[in-house]
């Protein structure tokens, strides 16, 4: 009932019941009251500022385990200020009946472009179904001063990411459920800028299989080709995982409950952006089939077609059987 009321964008979804789960989320709320709560934040650290003082603000938005923080270090590394689910971690400090400080946004006469990434699930409701945009421009961020990436990345592999990092802290069966969830959201995130004049471009993690070529139509669509070399993307210092010391990536505070240690480790080290092939890990045939009755592949295939038409793509870079190997950062 609630994956279709998320594909269909239904009106309702605002009224849903989020219920505490006494671990990660401490207090009930509907979305609309908690995408209130979360803008008024945020709010804080946008007040007095006129438009022009706010920096351009390109929002990358995914299921998680798509390559964002990947992506969150690329951008760093290119030199823009990049920040970790900077929405997410006040709402997350919401949910856990904390008091969040505000995001700290530098002044656009400081960094004239800043990167974010927010995603979607895994653990809760709330983290599948929240705009990260909407909290941002009811907060005032101006909406001409944003541009959002869609993100993605094949079904399989991502939810056998899922399966790998999370499924000892919550059930089987919520993991794939919230999958599904994150997964129909993106209709409702892309929809929900579109409406604010915000531009979209998609981009999906299989196009990280020629990582300078995606890359570089990547920032030239974004307008930030000033940024790019292609040593932004083949050259990073060697780091064991991208939270370490050496890495590029803004992070903030959040409860601890949400801690996760070796999330973002990578077994050799991470010393580029590029793709890794991946294993279907312990995802099942009915898994697979549960994915498929629910749209999940046909999201993807739209982004995928979308990605290759926004950055001037081929489509068969994003086929494995036309992929050429590559060492990666998933």
């Amino acid at each position: 009932m609630l994956a279709e009321l998320v594909e269909t964008d239904d009106a309702s979804l605002g009224k849903v019941c989020l219920a505490s789960d006494g671990r990660y989320q401490v207090r009930e709320f509907h979305l609309d009251g908690l995408t209130n709560q979360v803008a008024t934040y945020l709010a804080a650290g946008f007040c007095g500022r006129a438009e022009q003082d706010f920096p351009h603000l390109t929002c990358a938005w995914g299921r998680a385990r798509v390559g964002s923080t990947a992506m969150a270090n690329l951008f760093g590394v290119a030199g823009l200020p990049s920040y970790y689910q900077p929405t997410k971690a006040v709402m997350r400090h919401v949910l856990a009946a904390d008091s969040p400080g505000p995001w700290a946004v530098p002044l656009a006469d400081q960094a004239p472009h800043i990167f974010c990434k927010d995603v979607a699930g895994p653990y809760l409701k709330a983290e599948c179904l929240y705009i990260p945009l909407q909290m941002l421009i009811e907060a005032g961020y101006p909406a001409s001063r944003l541009h959002l990436v869609v993100l993605d990345r094949e079904p399989v592999h991502a939810l056998a990411s899922w399966l790998r990092k999370w499924s000892h802290r919550i059930s089987r069966d919520q993991l794939l459920e919230n999958f599904v969830i994150a997964t129909l959201n993106a209709g409702r995130v892309e929809s929900y800028a579109r409406r604010q004049g915000v531009p979209v471009t998609h981009y999906v993690h299989e196009a990280a299989r020629q990582p300078v070529l995606s890359v570089a139509a990547l920032f030239r669509r974004l307008g930030l080709s000033d940024y790019f070399a292609p040593e932004t993307v083949t050259s990073w210092q060697l780091m064991d995982s991208l939270d370490d010391s050496n890495s590029r990536v803004l992070f903030p505070v959040e409860p601890e409950v949400y801690a996760a240690p070796g999330l973002h480790q990578q077994a050799g080290g991470i010393g580029c952006y590029a793709y890794q092939d991946r294993d279907r890990g312990a995802v099942t045939d009915a898994d697979l089939d549960l994915l498929r009755r629910h749209g999940v592949d046909e999201v993807y295939a739209r982004n995928a077609a979308a990605c290759a038409r926004d950055l001037g793509l081929p489509r068969g870079l994003f086929r494995e059987d036309d992929a050429p190997s590559a060492a990666a950062v998933a």
